[in-house]
């Protein structure tokens, strides 16, 4: 918990007087740390991370060794992959008998809801 090694009475006094003034301190078992910057990736590979609670404020320190590995912008950007939607022949049967529709109503209910049969049907009720 604290960096050194420290008599274990004292260790106890001072957990006891972190706790009265609201501090808790823990150590997490992490196996790697990355933080990204805005040009480059800090990758810290089995750091010592420890977590100070501060009245409902967390802090994390972190020690170890870090590899700094160049950002590469084509990575960084996010793509929108279009999803097809899988409506099955169930789902636009119970949406055509809960609501009295025809097959293109229901389908066209279920598409326009992304597949959500109970949408689709509180839709086609109204």
């Amino acid at each position: 918990m604290f960096p050194g090694r420290m008599n274990p009475r004292m260790l106890k006094q001072m957990q006891k007087m972190m706790k009265d003034f609201g501090m808790d301190a823990e150590d997490l078992k992490a196996i790697k740390v990355t933080i990204e910057l805005d040009d480059k990736i800090l990758v810290f590979e089995k750091p010592k991370v420890q977590v100070m609670d501060m009245m409902g404020n967390k802090t994390y320190s972190i020690t170890g060794k870090a590899k700094k590995v160049k950002k590469e912008t084509e990575k960084s950007e996010i793509k929108d992959e279009e999803v097809k939607l899988d409506i099955t022949e169930e789902d636009i049967e119970m949406v055509m008998d809960q609501c009295n529709v025809s097959k293109e109503e229901a389908k066209k209910a279920l598409e326009e809801c992304k597949g959500d049969i109970a949408e689709a049907i509180l839709k086609l009720s109204e």
